[in-house]
């Protein structure tokens, strides 16, 4: 058994480093750099205004939708802070350099236009059923802005894979890793600690966008306020150190004499891909959240969701590295075998003794949650648009007993199988932006002439 797991490892790892070579890699970046040029860095110019719109100015009751901008948003946030923001960053670091903090950096400025051109396409093409539950996505975009149907279908595919893997298995996996770290017995009960997460999360799920979006609303400001004021806390601590962890980060992903050719590549590499799984600019799937949003302005919910990549990357994943970087985690004082959550745990321990790691075992459980609980939605409008309503609760059933099976598998394995789904999800997706980005400016345009926010 264990002969034929390592095979697969290897297999998929090489797989995914196929998938994740230069070309992919230029179509991701190179997609938001289009996009934000196109829109007229609509990232820089609309950002006070999505803020206004996230505290609720804007919110129309008899609006089309079923949740709130700021639930939406909740939602879609409740899938990207979790394991990317602890175990994403940490792995970025340990197997790219702290160089690959400045490449996630990237992918969230650019991803933010990436984000506002999708989400404003799912809500302009989303499909509003007869008891008023909503349909939306880049599926949806796909079929009917474009006519590909076929197109449409593929990603639907992809995102049903891929919501086993980054939303589902990496999630539950990387809980018991981080757990593993702080109670060291963790890790001979991951069955246990499967199960009781499957629970947890089949007892959400069943009820859908309102029963989600109610949970994520709650648990995301919790959440992120809890784990930033800790990290927070640790920088005050090392305040002189900041600047140095700064100049460390730029200088091993711009400088080759610092870094050296093959470590600027792996960061730049593994920079992308974490930062993509991260935020998941690019990837098409917060654009079945927000496309629930109760609003009759598709270019409203493009605003709140571009918020998206800075509050996850540009603010929480950078907490995350500064620390693992001024603690002295990364270097030559990390033990070798420590990646993925249970290094930020290291971090976190090094500057607040026992605490610090507790911080990070309880901050995963409930991040890894509320995304596994998130995903379940993005995989259920997949299922539904591919086999119709009737496919929705044998999905649920599905991923919920796949949640066991993700605390179990090997970590490598599971961070590889998320790597090669993400990708294959976004290519369409990004199709569909390239080719309606005029669309979208014209959509933009004509609310910013409106309204003049």
């Amino acid at each position: 058994m264990d002969d034929w797991i390592t095979a697969l490892t290897e297999l998929t790892g090489t797989l995914a480093g196929y998938v994740w070579g230069v070309p992919s890699i230029v179509l991701l970046v190179g997609t938001g750099l289009y996009l934000t040029i196109r829109l007229r860095f609509i990232q820089f110019r609309g950002f006070r205004h999505s803020i206004q719109l996230i505290s609720g100015r804007y919110d129309r009751s008899g609006d089309p939708g079923e949740v709130t901008h700021f639930q939406a948003l909740s939602t879609a946030l409740s899938a990207t802070i979790g394991t990317g923001n602890i175990a994403g960053v940490a792995t970025a670091i340990a197997f790219g350099g702290p160089g690959a903090v400045f490449w996630m950096w990237i992918t969230a400025l650019v991803g933010m236009a990436t984000k506002y051109t999708s989400c404003t396409l799912a809500l302009k093409y989303r499909v509003i059923h007869a008891d008023g539950e909503v349909s939306g996505g880049p599926m949806y975009t796909l079929k009917n802005g474009l006519g590909m149907h076929g197109t449409g279908t593929a990603f639907a595919v992809f995102a049903l894979i891929a919501s086993f893997g980054i939303g589902n298995m990496v999630q539950a996996n990387s809980v018991v890793d981080g757990l593993g770290f702080v109670i060291p017995q963790a890790s001979e009960f991951r069955l246990v600690l499967g199960t009781v997460m499957a629970v947890a999360v089949g007892l959400v799920i069943i009820g859908g966008i309102k029963r989600i979006a109610g949970v994520a609303s709650r648990i995301v400001p919790f959440m992120a306020v809890a784990y930033c004021a800790s990290a927070l806390l640790i920088l005050i601590l090392n305040l002189d150190r900041i600047p140095a962890a700064f100049m460390t980060i730029l200088d091993h992903a711009l400088n080759p004499w610092a870094a050296g050719g093959g470590a600027m590549g792996a960061a730049l590499q593994y920079g992308v891909a974490r930062g993509v799984f991260s935020n998941e600019s690019g990837l098409g799937s917060a654009p079945m959240a927000h496309a629930a949003a109760r609003t009759s302005e598709p270019v409203r919910e493009g605003l709140v969701a571009m918020t998206g990549p800075f509050i996850d990357t540009i603010v929480i994943c950078t907490m995350t590295a500064l620390v693992i970087i001024v603690s002295g985690a990364w270097g030559d004082a990390r033990p070798e075998a420590l990646q993925g959550a249970a290094l930020s745990a290291y971090a976190f321990q090094q500057s607040l003794g026992a605490a610090g790691a507790w911080v990070v075992g309880f901050g995963l459980v409930f991040f890894a949650y509320s995304t596994i609980i998130a995903w379940s939605y993005y995989g259920d409008r997949s299922a539904e648009y591919l086999f119709g309503e009737r496919a929705v609760m044998p999905y649920r059933i599905i991923y919920t007993v796949l949640v066991v099976v993700g605390a179990y598998v090997p970590l490598k394995l599971v961070w590889n199988f998320a790597d090669i789904a993400n990708m294959l999800m976004a290519v369409p997706n990004l199709v569909s932006l390239i080719l309606l980005a005029g669309f979208v400016r014209e959509l933009s345009s004509d609310y910013f002439n409106r309204h003049n926010p």
